[in-house]
């Protein structure tokens, strides 16, 4: 066995606590664990090069379903399915509407602080009727204390995620209850929990997650159990999940919202400790992962959503995640500000991920434009192109976000 798949079984194992876990056959014992818990039960793999191996080669009827859909998507349709667009609260639903009804993409998140039940309501309703194709992904970010987008009446104040941690038993019906809140309001997608480790010494100069509070505890172990019980509240309430800043993003210094630097953790390697949270959320079924933007010098030479030796090699393949990736906000970022619009889309999906966020409407017919061009032009990123929306579609079909049972 290798040295990194020592790492990674010894990651796997110290997560569930499995006794099990031995080196001999354990790797893939770890792997298989994982795959079969996981949101989407895919049997794929992701950057595959055997017709056997691609999420569009299987039996299943969710991943069958996926592939008729896709098959029906015009290319551009297609790449669409790929992104996530922002909808600011004080703009409205005519924001996005170009990019919901005439690009088709795959979601919106509520961003910019909205006020009531009433108000959300009513976007969601419209943004659903706007939608041609597959129904969307309506996503917020609702972890807690100054993180949570919706508020006022029909939402509760959720508490800081180092709050969360204090209520134990209790956090599992409570994150239910936000979770049921959320979907009254016609969101199906939470991009929470934050899995980040923000350990004792760096605390608060931690720039994304400490300054905020948005860390369950300062080691592994302190995050894990709070992190999925609100995870599984969520599910509970038929709410979809993304563990997020995969690989951790409680060493840096600087916001990669607002930060082009301080945001490399020179410490971070394929054998992380603080990988342990994102082994736990992917077995506890989480249907995404949140790929940061900052930089891990040690795992790779890019930033964590344009390396495939984190998105592909290390997530999908060490960790065996079959879900949907998809990336932190790459429109206002200042992470990304240097890169070119399209760029961040191409470079993301060629790194084996798959939905591509960003706050900005203008970037959705750029980045549409950017994957159709290099897709009709390269063979390879085509097929890569084809399995995240395969991905995409096969999760939407397992939510009932597709229509199943149409020619």
């Amino acid at each position: 066995m290798s040295h990194r798949s020592r790492a990674v079984l010894a990651i796997a194992c110290g997560a569930t606590f499995l006794a099990s876990c031995t080196s001999t056959g354990g790797a893939s014992t770890s792997k298989s664990t994982t795959a079969s818990t996981g949101a989407t039960g895919s049997s794929s793999s992701t950057q595959s090069t055997t017709a056997s191996e691609s999420p569009s080669a299987t039996t299943d009827p969710a991943q069958t379903c996926a592939t008729r859909i896709a098959d029906s998507l015009s290319p551009s349709e297609q790449a669409a399915q790929l992104l996530m667009v922002g909808m600011m609260s004080d703009a409205g639903v005519d924001s996005v509407t170009d990019a919901v009804s005439r690009s088709g993409v795959g979601g919106v998140i509520l961003l910019g602080g909205w006020n009531g039940k009433s108000a959300v309501s009513a976007a969601t309703k419209q943004l659903d009727a706007l939608a041609q194709g597959p129904g969307l992904f309506l996503a917020a970010d609702q972890e807690g204390g100054q993180v949570q987008q919706l508020k006022g009446a029909g939402f509760s104040t959720i508490p800081s995620a180092q709050n969360q941690a204090a209520m134990a038993s209790d956090l599992r019906a409570a994150a239910t209850t936000w979770g049921a809140e959320l979907r009254a309001a016609g969101i199906n997608v939470n991009l929470a929990p934050d899995a980040d480790t923000v350990p004792a010494d760096i605390g608060t100069a931690n720039g994304p997650i400490g300054r905020y509070h948005r860390e369950y505890g300062a080691t592994p172990e302190a995050v894990i159990p709070p992190m999925t019980a609100f995870l599984k509240g969520m599910q509970d309430a038929g709410v979809m999940t993304s563990v997020k800043h995969f690989p951790g993003i409680g060493r840096i210094s600087g916001n990669t919202d607002t930060a082009s630097t301080g945001i490399s953790d020179t410490t971070a390697t394929v054998d992380d400790p603080h990988l342990k949270p994102f082994v736990a959320g992917i077995e506890a079924g989480s249907d995404f992962v949140m790929i940061s933007s900052a930089y891990y010098p040690k795992i790779a030479a890019a930033q964590a959503l344009f390396a495939p030796e984190i998105v592909t090699d290390l997530l999908r393949g060490d960790l065996g995640f079959k879900g949907v990736v998809i990336t932190d906000d790459v429109g206002a970022a200042a992470a990304v500000r240097d890169v070119p619009v399209g760029d961040r889309a191409t470079r993301f999906i060629a790194a084996g991920g798959d939905v591509v966020l960003t706050a900005v409407p203008a970037d959705v017919p750029v980045m549409v434009k950017a994957i159709t061009s290099k897709a009709a032009n390269d063979p390879v990123f085509a097929e890569q192109t084809r399995d995240a929306l395969i991905r995409v579609l096969t999760l939407k079909a397992r939510r009932a976000l597709l229509n199943c049972t149409g020619g």
